[in-house]
């Protein structure tokens, strides 16, 4: 009798067991097939010089569709034009007709925790991506680099304003008012002249029509 209760205690530990083992297979199964683990992908190796904080399992996407992620970030042995990081993507199979064209490949930002992602945008000029070769990547917007340029701008701004500061209102206007005064002036003065000069037109334009009166008429030397 207490044989056949350890036997029935042994064999309800095993079934719980298996069912166990059933229930976390179809589990990570399920987890599987969603993130596309079990699905056929080919891998993309693209270079930059600084990834930004890119992290392996960042998804890929591509014109917003998520096609992969990524797979390795590692350093290369020796730079190719300036760039010394690798990243290689995972990108499903079935997206590959898409890359049949020239692409960018370009890190960004999202999300407030300012999660890194791949962003592939397709390009209709400049001929067919080679997957087999290395891709040349776009490098994250640096926010350090930009906030020190802010700073810079801010530090001139400030020096600018203090600059300003330490001139006299009260002289610079008087020095503007002389200005204006002696513009004022030397625009009167051309006024005369040009008004002289209008006179001095008409009276030759005068003396031209009377020559040219006297020629038409044949006594042009009794002038004289």
């Amino acid at each position: 009798m207490n044989e056949q209760k350890e036997f029935i205690k042994y064999l309800s530990a095993g079934i719980f067991f298996l069912i166990g083992l059933f229930l976390i297979g179809s589990f990570i199964f399920a987890i599987s097939k969603d993130k596309g683990l079990a699905k056929a992908k080919f891998q993309v190796t693209v270079l930059f010089r600084n990834v930004g904080g890119l992290t392996e399992g960042a998804p890929t996407r591509l014109s917003g569709v998520s096609v992969g992620n990524v797979a390795s970030i590692d350093f290369l042995e020796k730079a190719i034009k300036g760039r010394k990081v690798k990243v290689i993507l995972n990108i499903f199979e079935k997206y590959k007709n898409q890359l049949q064209t020239n692409a960018r490949f370009v890190i960004k930002t999202e999300g407030i925790l300012g999660e890194k992602l791949i962003e592939i945008y397709t390009v209709d000029q400049g001929g067919v991506l080679n997957l087999t070769q290395p891709v040349i990547g776009e490098d994250p917007l640096d926010v350090q680099d930009i906030a020190e340029q802010f700073s810079h701008a801010a530090a001139s701004f400030t020096k600018t304003s203090e600059e300003m500061s330490k001139i006299n209102m009260l002289e610079l206007s008087e020095v503007m008012i002389e200005s204006s005064k002696a513009l004022l002036g030397t625009a009167e003065g051309l006024n005369s002249i040009m008004g002289e000069m209008d006179d001095i037109t008409q009276k030759a334009k005068r003396l031209f029509d009377r020559v040219e009166q006297k020629i038409i008429d044949g006594n042009l030397f009794k002038v004289f």
